[in-house]
């Protein structure tokens, strides 16, 4: 049903903390379901789930093709980088995209501490 924190229904922030789950499991999970866009379930069968399969899984398989890709391709050693200035420019740009985008998270943050959204 849909979360309810007078009626103990669903998991909150506080409780979140609570169970020891790291934050990073905890994102990855909300970011898969993507709940802000309709109602969704929680299960803590469905967390483990998606965190064993699509999680652990999905990344053990990246880091084994990308080893397997540099062994392969550049005999085991990670060659250096060397940026073009579009490169450059490239990553400031993204890197002021990201210190803008911190910047107004922090104000809905605020906001939304001082109406007290989110408390229940």
């Amino acid at each position: 049903g849909k979360f309810s924190k007078s009626r103990g229904v669903g998991v909150f922030g506080d409780m979140a903390k609570d169970t020891g789950i790291p934050a990073d499991i905890w994102r990855f999970y909300l970011l898969y379901l993507q709940p802000e866009g309709q109602d969704s379930a929680f299960s803590w069968s469905d967390l483990m789930l998606k965190n064993n399969s699509e999680l652990l899984n999905n990344l053990g398989n990246f880091i084994n093709r990308a080893g397997m890709f540099v062994c392969k391709f550049f005999g085991g050693t990670v060659p250096n980088m060397v940026l073009t200035p579009d490169d450059k420019r490239l990553l400031a740009r993204v890197t002021l995209e990201l210190r803008q985008y911190h910047q107004l998270l922090e104000k809905v943050r605020w906001v939304a501490e001082t109406l007290g959204l989110g408390q229940g």
